[in-house]
């Protein structure tokens, strides 16, 4: 970043505890991959290739080399791991992620049939070799609408107690489930019954695909707040909301 004379926001340096941005991967032209992490990877702490993509993307291995180069963690989505669950293929897909080198995992039942006791049975089991990331919510709107505030925060506190480092908290790609309503509005309720419980907030990533709901949160929870699902072309705009260098938040961070 430029110096100047300007007072802005604190940001904690790489590797961050907080104020974590993850990047979506939906399979970019590994040119523009390459690009993108040169171009914007200081802001960067870890990209997430969505759902399953990194089964036929054919040159995955050189994405990952490009990560590792820059020093950014990498991780494969959730739905990756419930496609090889439900079919009751997790050792396979545990061999697959040492196989390319992850360090990092997420783990989710967004999609399939499975309990929040039996996903975090596997967050508990993974997290002796691989540094676990889970997720609450459902990808289907109205499934995650029936999931009382309660229940979310129950299953929050039972994934970190299993040994997540980070929960996050459904949005998909779309900003349209999860912690969003079908059309895209956060659900103020459900967020503030989150942020009241006592869970850290450090310890939760929030899915934040579009500026609407960036702005939201870094409005709500200010600069440091984690976010994800963010797409390459939106981390510069999306660091200059946490620094106040965009109107949304000029004179609130």
């Amino acid at each position: 970043m430029i110096d100047t004379r300007l007072t802005l926001p604190e940001r904690d340096c790489a590797p961050r505890q907080r104020g974590l941005t993850m990047v979506i991967d939906p399979g970019l032209h590994t040119g523009r991959f390459e690009d993108a992490i040169d171009s914007v990877g200081e802001y960067i702490d870890m990209v997430k290739f969505g759902w399953g993509t990194a089964l036929v993307t054919h040159d995955i291995k050189r994405k990952i080399d490009i990560l590792r180069w820059a020093g950014i963690d990498f991780y494969f989505g959730g739905t990756l791991f419930e496609r090889f669950a439900v079919d009751g293929m997790v050792d396979d897909w545990r061999e697959l992620c040492r196989s390319l080198g992850a360090s990092c995992v997420e783990v989710s039942n967004g999609t399939i049939a499975m309990g929040n006791d039996e996903k975090a049975g596997w967050v508990a089991r993974l997290s002796d070799e691989f540094t676990v990331i889970s997720e609450v919510g459902f990808k289907d709107a109205a499934r995650s609408e029936a999931l009382s505030s309660p229940e979310w925060i129950s299953s929050i506190r039972q994934d970190l107690a299993a040994g997540a480092k980070l929960v996050t908290t459904e949005a998909r790609e779309s900003g349209r489930s999860g912690i969003c309503t079908p059309d895209g509005q956060p659900r103020d309720e459900l967020i503030e019954a989150i942020l009241d419980s006592g869970v850290d907030v450090d310890r939760l990533l929030f899915e934040a695909p579009n500026k609407e709901l960036q702005t939201y949160f870094v409005r709500r929870l200010g600069p440091s707040v984690n976010v994800g699902n963010i797409h390459a072309e939106d981390v510069i705009p999306l660091e200059t909301l946490r620094l106040g260098l965009r109107s949304d938040t000029l004179g609130l961070v």
